[in-house]
């Protein structure tokens, strides 16, 4: 799978409208056939930082998701929102989905 990690440092006056925002653009991407998840956390550290957490099946689905029309369309609206551009770690994973962490296993 494509894993994808990336920082988005939202302008302050736009930090609490950050999820309505780009609302349109998540549930898009989640509908995708090959996202096997597509999710914002805030910061802790920062409040107008938000971090995106997602995942597509293999090259193919990425590649369908950067070239589809909610992506570009929000190429075009997101960027007036954000202070700068955003950061990111995309690396390919040899698995299907979440491994459990065994070193906070619960019995």
């Amino acid at each position: 799978m494509i894993f994808i990690t990336a920082k988005f440092a939202v302008r302050p006056e736009h930090a609490d409208a950050w999820p309505e925002l780009s609302r349109s653009f998540t549930e898009a991407t989640r509908a995708e056939e090959g996202c096997l998840w597509f999710d914002w956390s805030r910061s802790l550290d920062d409040p107008d930082e938000y971090v995106l957490v997602e995942a597509f099946r293999d090259g193919d689905a990425g590649a369908a998701h950067v070239g589809s029309e909610h992506f570009r369309a929000a190429q075009a609206e997101l960027p007036r929102y954000l202070a700068a551009t955003p950061r990111i770690v995309s690396h390919e994973v040899d698995q299907d989905g979440w491994s459990e962490l065994g070193e906070m296993k619960v019995d």
